[in-house]
């Protein structure tokens, strides 16, 4: 199921919505596939859930890296951007089996660089550049999917 979009009024408003959806959720562990152009503010998007989750450290964007560890108390969430990535083989030596074999909550940029070593996410955010900031669109229909939409619609009412 596919929501048609929400718009979030520039990068301070996209690091408040995800900050509240970090407090509202908590870590729930899960996939979530992040789409978007550069730029699009999907690293944003994980810098503000993980300050949500209250996460102090530095925030980096893992385009280098290809993965960025974090722990906020008892949550583990993994941030990988497979944009830079050669080969979807490649993930077998960056370890994504036993990522994905923990209890821990993934946002992963560029899924579709893997290819087929992916399972399904349990969520897609779909981000995109709007005239006046950013656009988000969720895909999804398990739990995680549901929950993440009642956060966005609570934070929606409560900026009304």
């Amino acid at each position: 199921m596919s929501d048609p979009g929400l718009l979030v009024a520039g990068e301070q408003a996209q690091l408040e919505l995800a900050a509240h959806l970090g407090r509202t959720l908590g870590g729930r562990p899960g996939r979530i596939h992040l789409h978007g152009d550069l730029g699009a503010g999907k690293t944003t998007l994980v810098r503000g859930f993980l300050r949500g989750l209250g996460f102090q450290g530095a925030v980096r964007s893992p385009t280098y890296t290809l993965i960025e560890s974090y722990q906020a108390g008892p949550v583990t969430v993994h941030h990988l951007d497979l944009y830079r990535l050669a080969d979807p083989e490649e993930l077998e030596y960056l370890g994504l089996r036993d990522l994905l074999g923990e209890p821990a909550l993934l946002f992963i940029e560029w899924p579709e660089r893997a290819g087929d070593w992916l399972p399904p996410p349990d969520l897609e955010i779909h981000l995109g550049h709007a005239d006046e900031g950013r656009y988000w669109r969720l895909k999804g229909t398990g739990e995680l999917a549901a929950a993440w939409r009642a956060a966005l619609q609570q934070w929606s009412r409560d900026m009304k």
